[in-house]
């Protein structure tokens, strides 16, 4: 997947600091979705995934303009665990963020039932 850096992603925008630089938040938005994306392969019908934990490195801050490419693992699987490894880089060709993230197969409805 590949951004660009807007004024709407930094870190001043989203309220995570005060630098005209890309949000960890928004950085982990995009990360998450790339795995959300991925792990609709594995779901059967009903199913969804939800995220459970995060594990991430931002490395290198990011100027607006700038492009970030995220690149998300195929899942290691165990039973209904899910567990991605993630990185960005930037234009340059730099890691500005790595780690893992993980997700949960559940039941779509079960789930929302679940919700209170």
């Amino acid at each position: 997947m590949h951004h660009e850096v807007t004024p709407a992603d930094t870190a001043l925008a989203v309220g995570s600091g005060d630098v005209e630089v890309l949000a960890t938040p928004r950085l982990l938005t995009w990360l998450e979705y790339a795995t959300a994306q991925l792990a609709l392969r594995v779901l059967g019908p009903g199913q969804t995934s939800v995220g459970t934990a995060v594990r991430i490195r931002h490395r290198l801050p990011t100027r607006v303009g700038d492009t970030v490419d995220i690149v998300a693992d195929d899942p290691a699987v165990d039973g209904r665990q899910l567990l991605f490894r993630v990185r960005a880089t930037n234009s340059a060709g730099q890691v500005i963020a790595d780690g893992e993230l993980e997700r949960v197969v559940v039941d779509r409805s079960r789930f929302l039932a679940s919700v209170p």
